[in-house]
């Protein structure tokens, strides 16, 4: 079983440490030496009322590190030169992020109303409540996810199932959202190996698109889904327990979905067996990956989950890898159409992308 080991940072924020099975860490932890210190304040959000979407003005978050040099790095284990904000040696580590687009302050009690507003007045706001936590997926500074042990790549789901079962615990948490960005071409400012959770107080736009989906449709919508996606060319991998899969209509360059044939609504709710082939099955997608051309494949690893409202309970775990790597010096921007007006054009087919992963998978 995977070990888990709580302690604090120096201003108070959390701090958890997840050892792989075969570990041979000390479960006892050097504490945060550094002074204390009070945390920023909680941002705020913004109503748009033209759309019924809430925007986070996270104003601290200006201030985070920028590809800082490796002795400098923020996610490494602590040294005497580099008080980070991991003060011992790790195999998994996750803590509080620092500058949080989302709280640290939470809702003194659930509340179903807090992020509905009935009517969209103008110059409506609300607190930025939640929770936003950084995954160091290495101790070491340079390397990746997919390059890691299939037991490494196991802890971190394990980790991601740990901390998705707390964060929905939490009063006003609506959406628990794991992700990894990786590449400096995505926006990543540390190149230490690592991703995020973020904690929404409201469900998120892309999720409400997909619960009026599921409204239409009917709620067996991932089922069907999962089926004709099974039967089609555009399939990269079939476990026993999960698919993956180009979706038929990929926006992206390169583009993949997997879906657990069981219907389960997050990363919690997998058992042992599903997170062993489940860790086997990623870490196959990501070496492919990085094989399609002679530089890692910058990406977005995003773990849909369902959220806490009424109807999330037809909302499916699924996991989507995007990249906008076209071609090998070449990057696909979101230009007037797909920024402006939210309307994609793929630059080719979604059969055509599935035949070069599956080549790759096969190296």
């Amino acid at each position: 079983m995977t070990k888990k080991i709580a302690a604090k940072l120096f201003d108070g924020r959390d701090l958890f440490y997840f050892d792989d099975v075969e570990s041979g860490l000390s479960p006892n932890r050097k504490p945060d030496s550094r002074p204390s210190e009070n945390r920023p304040a909680v941002a705020q959000m913004r109503l748009d009322s033209l759309t019924g979407e809430w925007v986070s003005i996270a104003a601290e978050r200006q201030n985070r590190a920028f590809l800082p040099p490796a002795h400098q790095c923020p996610l490494c284990p602590s040294t005497q030169l580099n008080q980070s904000e991991i003060p011992d040696n790790f195999d998994v580590a996750v803590f509080e992020n620092k500058s949080p687009a989302f709280g640290p302050a939470l809702l003194p009690r659930d509340d179903d109303s807090y992020s509905v507003i009935p009517q969209l007045e103008l110059g409506t706001t609300r607190d930025s409540v939640g929770r936003c936590e950084v995954v160091v997926f290495s101790p070491e500074h340079t390397g990746s996810l997919g390059q890691l042990p299939v037991s490494r790549i196991h802890t971190v789901i394990e980790a991601w199932a740990d901390r998705t079962a707390h964060l929905q615990s939490l009063p006003g948490v609506r959406q628990v959202f794991p992700f990894e960005n990786r590449g400096e071409e995505i926006g990543v400012t540390l190149h230490h190996p690592h991703g995020q959770i973020y904690s929404y107080p409201f469900v998120t736009p892309r999720t409400s698109k997909l619960l009026d989906s599921i409204s239409k449709f009917g709620p067996d919508l991932f089922q069907k889904t999962l089926e004709f996606e099974q039967a089609s060319e555009r399939v990269l991998i079939r476990g026993e327990h999960f698919t993956a899969y180009v979706p038929f209509a990929a926006r992206w360059p390169i583009e993949i979905h997997l879906l657990p044939h069981r219907h389960v609504q997050s990363l919690e709710q997998l058992t042992e067996t599903e997170k062993d082939e489940l860790a086997t099955i990623y870490s196959r997608l990501l070496r492919a990956l990085d094989a399609l051309y002679d530089s890692p494949l910058p990406y977005i690893s995003a773990w849909h989950q369902a959220p806490l409202v009424e109807g999330g309970q037809a909302v499916r775990l699924q996991l989507q890898i995007t990249s906008p790597k076209r071609a090998a010096n070449k990057l696909k921007f979101l230009a007037g159409s797909e920024s402006a007006m939210g309307a994609f054009i793929a630059d080719f087919p979604p059969e055509t992308t599935a035949g070069r992963i599956r080549e790759t998978l096969g190296k």
